[in-house]
């Protein structure tokens, strides 16, 4: 089965607040994760995984009525923004949250894990069994 666990992070200006983390906290957050996704990889339940840029950066495109895309945004009042995803393929949902969890306890600054929000989606691989 596979999920997409999607980290967000919480609201503010439209600039991560990693960026105001020291070098060796930034560090070790990365090291967390380059490790987990090593972990996922050996276990052979890695798809793949990105990080995104800012929200600051982002833009929400539309098709004009003669198929030109009109953009707007940027919009930081969001309630939390998608700072990036994984796509794993496990046995069952069960293990889909305990990988969640233990994404969203990454180390923020001075080592203390960031429980941030993880959510946890199904990626479909047809139209469900009821159509």
């Amino acid at each position: 089965m596979k999920f997409m666990m999607m980290m967000h992070t919480p609201a503010g200006t439209g600039d991560y607040q990693i960026n105001d983390w020291s070098p060796e906290d930034f560090k070790a957050h990365m090291a967390f994760m380059h490790n987990f996704n090593k972990k996922l990889s050996a276990a052979g339940e890695w798809v793949g995984a990105e990080g995104l840029a800012a929200p600051g950066d982002a833009k929400v495109v539309k098709a004009a009525k003669d198929g030109t895309p009109i953009t707007d945004g940027v919009f930081p009042e969001a309630k939390e923004f998608l700072a990036g995803y994984w796509i794993v393929d496990v046995d069952n949902p069960a293990r889909a949250y305990q990988l969640a969890a233990e994404i969203s306890a990454a180390p923020g600054p001075r080592g203390v894990p960031l429980n941030m929000n993880v959510e946890v989606r199904q990626v479909m691989s047809g139209l469900p069994t009821d159509v």
